[in-house]
């Protein structure tokens, strides 16, 4: 079974920084558009940020300017940081690769920030 594994995360005041990492396989990550999404209690899921194979980015109105994706091709990661952290951006975090149809999910990871 394919996996993507996140790591970072975890608890952060208003104002400061996170890094949120995926890695996954090299056949998965060579051709798919990876991102992060992310659901708050209650709330529907959300589109954070993705970057195509090509490393076109893309962002949410909610994060541009705050966070930044990346890809490492050489270590099949994706990353977010996540800069100037607001109470709102509370939530857990997915990673996601997506190739035509076929999109593979991480467990998620939680980044809770308080005023």
């Amino acid at each position: 079974q394919e996996q993507l594994l996140e790591t970072g995360g975890g608890f952060a005041q208003a104002g400061e920084s996170l890094r949120l990492s995926c890695s996954t396989s090299a056949r998965i990550f060579r051709d798919s558009t990876m991102g992060w999404f992310r659901q708050a209690p209650g709330k529907r899921r959300e589109l954070v940020a993705t970057i195509t194979s090509g490393g076109i980015r893309s962002y949410s109105n909610s994060v541009q300017g705050r966070f930044t994706i990346s890809r490492d091709a050489a270590k099949n990661t994706v990353s977010l940081q996540m800069d100037n952290l607001k109470p709102e951006d509370t939530a857990v975090y997915l990673c996601n690769s997506r190739e035509h149809c076929v999109q593979y999910w991480g467990q998620g990871i939680q980044v809770t920030v308080s005023s």
